[in-house]
Formats: C-alpha cells, sequence, structure tokens
C-alpha cells in the first residue's frame, strides 16, 4: 500500500513517473516551482502523449507565500474561419470529433509556460529552456517504453482514426498497435523542443516555427491558419475562491468548470457531513455534484458571452439554498449532459514554499488524433465541445474560447498548510477534487488515502456513454446497498479504475515538511528530496 512521501526541500507529483523524475532533476540543481512544472509538463507530453500534448491548453495556479494566488489561463480561441456555417454548409450537425476538422481551436499550452516562466523570473528563476526541455527531448528522440493506458487506448481508437492524418505513422509502426514496453520514439516532437528552446517559446505563436505550424495546419484541411496562432495571448486571471470551513479553496474562473468545484465543496460543507466512507459521505457529495453541474451546464463558457457573474454563485444565499434542496434520505433526478476528456494533473512544491497547481489538455484521448508532419505535434480537439445550434449559450463563432472541463485546485488551509491537488478525467474532475479535499481536510484522512481511497464518479468520462453513478468495488457493500436503495442507478467498477481519474496532491506544512501523494490508478510517482 502507497504511503503519504515526506521531504523538505522539494517536491513533484505526476501521472507519469518520468515526468515526475524530469521536475525533480530541477528542483535538485535549485529551480523553482515553476522551473520544475514546465520541465515535468514539457516531459509528460512526451511520456503520456494520449493524454496531453504541445497542441493542447493548460492553466495554473500558483501560490507565493505573502502574496495573492495567482491564475493563468492558456486556452486557445476558435480560429476566425470556424464558425457554425464552416460547419452546416458541409452536411455536418455536430463539430467531427477526430480529424482535421476537430482541430478548430488554438493551442495555448505553450503560451501558459512562457507566461508562468514571467513569473519564474521575478522570483530569480534562471535556467534556459534546453535545460528545462532536456528530458522531453532524451524521451522524444531516443524513445519511451509504452505504458499500458497508451496501448490500451491505441487499440480502443484506432478504428476512429482513419480521418487523422499522422496518428498512424506514430502509433502504429508497422500497421500494429504497440505492445506495453515497446520503444515509441517520436523525432520530430524532439526536434520541435529543440527549435522552442532556440528561438523561445513565442516561436509557436509569432515567428518560423509558428509558420510552420501554420502550414501544417493548413495541409490538412484545419480551419486554425497563421494569423489565429499570432492573435493567442494567455491571460492572467484572478482565480475564483471560497471559504470552506474556515480554509480558502481556490480554483479557476470559466470558461474552466472550476465554478462546479467550488460549488460542490461549497453545498457539501453546509451539509454538515465529518465521516468519510459512509452512506451520507457519497450520497451528500453526489447530490451536491448534481446542484454544482446544473448551474456550470446552465450558465458556464467564455466569460466573454457569460451574462451572470460567477462569484454570484458562491455566496453563503445560494450555497445555502443550494443544500437545502437536497434530500438526504433520496437521490435527485439524473441523468445530466456530460462531457469526457483526457488530461493530466502535475504539482510542485520547492524549498521556499512556493506551490504550483498545474492541468493540461488536449480534450479526449488523443485529441483530434492529428499529428502534424513537420513538427510532430498532436492537437486538440477542446473545440468538438462548441455547439452547432446558435441559441445555445456555448455555441461555435469565431474567436471564442470554448468551455474547459479542465482546472487545477489550491487551498490554503486555515492552520498554515497550502495544498495542490488535482486530477484527469472530465467530469470526474471536480468530483474527485471534492473527494480529496473532503477525506484529508475535512475529515483527517492522511494524504495518500485520501487520494488512494475509493472513488466514484457520476456521469460518463474516458468515453463511455452511460450516466450512472459508477463506484469502485472497494466501496463498503452496506454502503452501495444505501445508495440502491436510495435511488442512484449504481454500476460497480474494478477496484481501481481509471474511469475515476489520475489525482494527485501536495501538502506543505509551516514549518517547511511538503507531503505528497500519487494515485495508483496511474503510471505516476510522487517524487521529493
Amino acid at each position: 500500500m502507497l504511503q503519504t512521501t515526506r521531504a523538505y526541500r522539494g517536491m513533484v507529483t505526476a501521472p507519469h513517473h518520468l515526468a515526475s523524475e524530469a521536475g525533480l532533476r530541477v528542483l535538485r540543481e535549485g529551480g523553482n516551482a515553476i522551473e520544475a512544472m514546465v520541465a515535468a509538463a514539457a516531459t509528460i507530453s512526451v511520456v503520456y502523449p494520449h493524454m496531453n500534448a504541445l497542441g493542447g491548453d493548460n492553466f495554473w495556479l500558483i501560490h507565493e507565500p505573502g502574496t495573492p494566488v495567482r491564475a493563468i489561463d492558456a486556452c486557445g480561441a476558435a480560429a476566425k474561419a470556424a464558425d457554425i456555417d464552416f460547419y452546416t454548409s458541409q452536411g455536418f450537425q455536430q463539430i467531427p470529433s477526430r480529424g482535421p476538422l476537430a482541430a478548430l481551436t488554438v493551442g495555448g499550452a505553450i503560451s501558459g509556460w512562457d507566461r508562468a516562466l514571467h513569473q519564474s523570473a521575478a522570483w530569480g528563476g534562471r535556467m534556459p529552456l534546453d535545460r528545462l526541455f532536456e528530458d522531453a527531448i532524451h524521451h522524444a528522440e531516443k524513445g519511451i517504453a509504452v505504458p499500458t493506458t497508451l496501448a490500451d487506448l491505441i487499440a480502443a481508437k484506432r478504428g476512429e482514426m482513419d480521418v487523422a492524418p499522422g496518428f498512424a505513422q506514430v502509433y502504429l509502426p508497422g500497421g500494429q498497435v504497440p505492445s506495453v514496453g515497446q520503444r515509441l520514439t517520436q523525432p520530430r516532437l524532439a526536434e520541435t523542443f529543440r527549435r522552442l528552446a532556440r528561438d523561445g517559446l513565442d516561436s509557436f505563436y509569432r515567428g518560423d516555427l509558428a509558420r510552420t505550424v501554420a502550414a501544417d495546419l493548413e495541409l490538412i484541411g484545419s480551419p486554425i491558419d497563421g494569423d489565429d496562432l499570432a492573435r493567442h495571448q494567455a491571460l492572467d486571471v484572478t482565480p475564483l475562491s471560497l471559504d470552506v470551513a474556515g480554509h480558502e479553496v481556490f480554483n479557476m474562473p470559466p470558461p474552466t468548470q472550476g465554478l462546479a468545484a467550488l460549488i460542490l465543496l461549497g453545498v457539501y460543507d453546509r451539509l454538515n457531513i465529518h465521516e468519510a466512507e459512509t452512506a451520507r459521505f457519497v450520497h451528500g457529495l453526489v447530490e451536491a455534484t448534481k446542484q454544482a453541474f446544473r448551474r456550470r451546464d446552465a450558465h458556464v463558457t467564455d466569460p466573454a458571452y457569460m451574462n451572470v457573474d460567477p462569484a454570484d454563485f458562491l455566496t453563503d444565499d445560494r450555497l445555502s439554498a443550494m443544500a437545502v434542496d437536497i434530500d438526504t434520505e433520496k437521490a435527485a433526478p439524473w441523468p445530466h449532459s456530460s462531457d469526457k476528456g483526457d488530461t493530466v494533473w502535475l504539482g510542485a512544491v520547492d524549498g521556499e514554499g512556493r506551490a504550483v497547481s498545474f492541468i493540461q489538455s488536449i480534450y479526449w484521448e488523443f485529441g483530434a488524433g492529428v499529428i502534424l508532419d513537420e513538427t510532430g505535434i498532436t492537437w486538440q480537439n477542446r473545440g468538438t465541445s462548441f455547439s452547432l445550434d446558435p441559441t445555445h449559450h456555448n455555441c461555435l463563432k469565431p474567436g471564442r474560447r470554448p468551455f474547459h472541463t479542465i482546472q487545477p485546485a489550491l487551498a490554503r488551509l486555515s492552520d498554515g498548510r497550502v495544498m495542490a491537488y488535482g486530477t484527469m478525467g472530465g467530469e470526474g474532475q471536480p468530483q474527485t477534487q471534492a473527494m480529496i479535499f473532503a477525506r484529508h481536510v475535512l475529515c483527517g484522512q492522511e494524504l495518500q488515502q485520501a487520494v488512494t481511497a475509493p472513488r466514484w464518479l457520476l456521469g460518463r468520462t474516458w468515453g463511455a456513454e452511460s450516466t450512472t453513478l459508477k463506484l469502485e468495488n472497494r466501496i463498503d457493500g452496506d454502503v452501495i446497498d444505501w445508495l440502491r436503495n436510495a435511488g442512484h442507478p449504481v454500476e460497480i467498477l474494478s477496484d481501481f479504475d481509471d474511469v475515476t481519474g489520475h489525482a494527485g496532491a501536495l501538502v506543505h506544512h509551516p514549518d517547511g515538511l511538503i507531503e505528497g501523494a500519487t494515485d495508483p490508478r496511474s503510471d505516476g510517482a510522487v517524487v521529493g528530496f
């Protein structure tokens, strides 16, 4: 059984051990939490390519002692050529989920790294890009040992990828699904990292590399062009925050579902349930999830198009009213619409107590499935979350930013500890975040236990179509029976099921102790020194 990892000088957790090690190497060499995160994020885009890539987006929450929490929004917008008529005139009733027409939003990830490194420089960070990308370049050029999740997903999704240029060339060598442990190289991606290190991160959007990327996208038939890349900028935004039992919890504002994560915790806190692993614990969090998702799905989109203030849903009166609506003995009607997604969450804490909660995504597994010919970059399909119904609150418009399921979490606890935590998993992200926070902070579970403990998912993710309440089979049988009797449409999963996400958490104590946890459901590791 995994135990909580403890150290004093620095710590990194990620869903692949090579990414964790890349970040830790930077910390050992005197780098700060942001530099460690960039190294880990670059590495995981190589070693977990089914989950994230340079053609995706990311979001950051950054804690520095004595200063406000900083948030970075690196979400790319829809191409100027991508409007409803662009798709309906070609006979589509919804945006294709794979192929060039699914690659309709700019990849903002590298701009997020760039914006964060400006903050790092203000802290005195001076590590050059060629050092931060050292591990990513090595693994892309020399090869990775294919992990089980990658092999399984190549096999499961290859039938969808006939419309995705470049996919077979990388992921089906010799026309076959690679076996677990087989060496997988990505030499074109290694060269792209070298170009970024040489020319700077902004070159991805406004430079020679941008022209190469734009030409690649035009060649396959994506609506994104060089002007779309040049218009993109990562944004400094004000995080949403909420007092939960005296602790200050932070998450991202729209277009992410961070609002839902905070509503969920705020409603659950008002149910006054303080004992984990009971039927009331599970039922309370599930019913709070329904309250949060109803508000999210009615309102959250690109904030430029919202007519409500997200903070209005976080007032005591609104949260208390939602809590009153919950029947403590009976499940509210469900299912509800939902989204799947593939993502990685990573965390880093350095010896100065600076903490980063970071999430990076290409939306579905392998994103649009397209891999650009010259650069080896996989492009996201985040834009498929747009509706082609012009009356929908998240309808497609040129330059509009898509709704995001991904959102990192961070909390400043009442006793002075700082907690960075998060997970991948689409609909499951706010749910797993709430489980970890409630178990560790509100119920006093040890950190690794809070991550390892059996989880559930209301809704669908990882391509599943059912919207049942999915429960890992380690949940007590009496609890499962109670939930069924309360009206929850229960579906039983395996003991450590990928459907419930790959989570992690780091906690920095006032005396300098750092605690960390990794998810046994992933290929990850938490490492410190």
